[in-house]
């Protein structure tokens, strides 16, 4: 059962650490750090992740700002208190980190996995530009009788698939995380500029049940 929770969740990245690090929190006497890594796209742009890493992984390894470097761990999220409401953050929470050098061109370097379940009702739209998007929000089970709540967004084919599927559907999806750039702007006027995680799904299907079990 445990080994089926480890792997519904499982994210691979291959990118350069970008920034410095910053103290997270401490838990059962193990202190966290987050840092930022840069993965770049098929585009000219780059996605700017973050990663939680605990001090113990860091014992043997100097990250420093530039270092390319391979990681494996899972999506997490957690709800933290922000400009007076509830917030729910992302962060790929690392397993296993280390130097990469790999000379040849890398085909794939931010891939996701999730297995889970819909927990709220999908939002099919289209942009300005006519492509079809279906915004999921999924529902992937932890230990400990705990949950990551993972916002997903499904484009054409998919996005029309999954935008018929109902609360408590039970799917399997492979893609890459993404950070989205957006502002805000506030009830005084003031406009701020901040940064959304996602899912951006290129594959996925429906589990029956039935079969599952």
């Amino acid at each position: 059962m445990m080994n089926h929770i480890i792997n519904s969740n499982v994210v691979t990245l291959i990118g350069r650490i970008h920034g410095e690090k910053e103290y997270s929190h401490e838990m059962y006497g193990e202190g966290f750090y987050n840092y930022k890594i840069e993965i770049p796209r098929l585009s000219e742009n780059s996605d700017y992740l973050p990663l939680t890493i605990s001090e113990r992984l860091l014992v043997d390894l100097d990250l420093e700002a530039k270092n390319t470097v391979k990681v494996e761990g899972q999506l997490r999220s957690y709800n933290k208190y922000i400009e007076g409401s509830n917030r729910l953050v992302l962060t790929v929470f690392v397993r296993d980190i280390s130097d990469y050098e790999g000379d040849e061109e890398i085909k794939n370097p931010n891939q996701i996995y999730l297995e889970g379940f819909i927990c709220k009702r999908p939002v099919f739209r289209e942009t300005p530009f006519g492509r079809e998007i279906t915004d999921i929000l999924l529902a992937v089970n932890r230990a400990y009788n705990k949950s990551d709540y993972i916002p997903c967004i499904a484009w054409g084919r998919n996005a029309r698939f999954s935008s018929k599927l109902q609360i408590g559907d039970h799917i399997k999806s492979w893609g890459r995380i993404q950070s989205r750039s957006y502002q805000k702007k506030l009830s005084d006027g003031t406009v701020i500029n901040k940064v959304a995680y996602e899912v951006s799904i290129s594959k996925m299907e429906m589990i029956d049940e039935k079969e599952s079990e």
